[in-house]
């Protein structure tokens, strides 16, 4: 644990394990809702902020965090106004983004060094005023989780009985759009915009492996997550290799070591206990 000494490898490390907690608190509701790439679209709307940022002389992780955000909520717009052309429209916004991004990084005449940061991480040079955004983020999406867990859960499960139980879906949509935005800036600076979204599916994939409840799944996807994080960090420091792909790395090395060992996949079966679970806490939220 000596590498721990290091002032930058101790923001490092704080900001790698609150990007562990809350990218599969995210990720487990986005992938039962099955979108789970959602976070690489958000990811290029995210390079678009970043690049304005520099632009615009703002603060590229907050500039980032608004524009994604507003992003989110316009893909959750699309996605029920247009249900039977949304994936077009939605790939045509994301695709946009990464246009917009590249456009604004030629305009600001951005170093290639900053571009590979966004790109696959720089989570060596978190800063202090970093590190205060990441902790705010994460505080939201925790709090915003454990507030509305019982709707997030039924809206990703069954949208149509979430709504017969009287729960707003649209709001509810909108909200895990907006969360899923902050937990893709969070993880941009850990893993970079083309790595976040394995940091949300994977520990969670790992997770659904041993056909456990919804939140005993989502407690072990956060202790895969932690680990890949902390064991990829270290790992990446004494082998003086990327840290962002060897964090992913490392997660997809626990999702094989949990695939080999369980002996057997996840079944309809498993999701039919979970989605069982999160009908009957949306009822009983509806009849309160």
């Amino acid at each position: 644990m000596d590498f721990l000494s290091y002032d930058f490898m101790q923001r490092a490390m704080a900001a790698g394990l609150i990007t562990a907690v809350v990218c599969p608190l995210i990720g487990m509701f986005v992938v039962v809702r099955r979108q789970a790439l959602i976070g690489d679209g958000l990811g290029h709307i995210a390079f678009a902020g970043v690049m304005g940022g520099y632009l615009l002389g703002v603060y590229p992780t907050a500039a980032a965090a608004a524009v994604t955000m507003l992003g989110a909520g316009a893909v959750e717009f699309i996605r029920h106004r247009h249900a039977h052309h949304a994936d077009t429209a939605l790939a045509i916004m994301f695709y946009t983004g990464i246009a917009l991004a590249v456009i604004f990084s030629s305009m600001a005449r951005t170093p290639g060094t900053n571009l590979l940061g966004v790109l696959f991480g720089s989570i060596l040079t978190v800063t202090g005023q970093d590190l205060i955004l990441i902790v705010a983020c994460g505080l939201v999406v925790a709090a915003a989780v454990g507030a509305f867990f019982d709707r997030l859960a039924l809206v990703a499960f069954d949208e149509e009985t979430a709504h017969v139980a009287g729960i707003n879906t649209s709001l509810v949509g909108i909200l895990l759009s907006v969360l899923t935005a902050l937990v893709v800036v969070v993880g941009m600076r850990v893993v970079g915009i083309l790595l976040v979204s394995a940091l949300m599916v994977v520990p969670v994939a790992a997770a659904h492996l041993l056909r456990r409840g919804f939140r005993a799944t989502l407690a072990w996807a956060v202790a895969f997550s932690v680990f890949a994080v902390a064991g990829g960090l270290a790992l990446s420091f004494y082998l003086d290799i990327a840290p962002g792909g060897t964090i992913v790395i490392t997660a997809v090395a626990v999702y094989i070591a949990v695939l080999l060992t369980s002996g057997r996949s996840v079944g309809t079966g498993a999701v039919r206990r979970c989605s069982g679970a999160a009908v009957s806490a949306g009822n009983e939220q509806g009849d309160k």
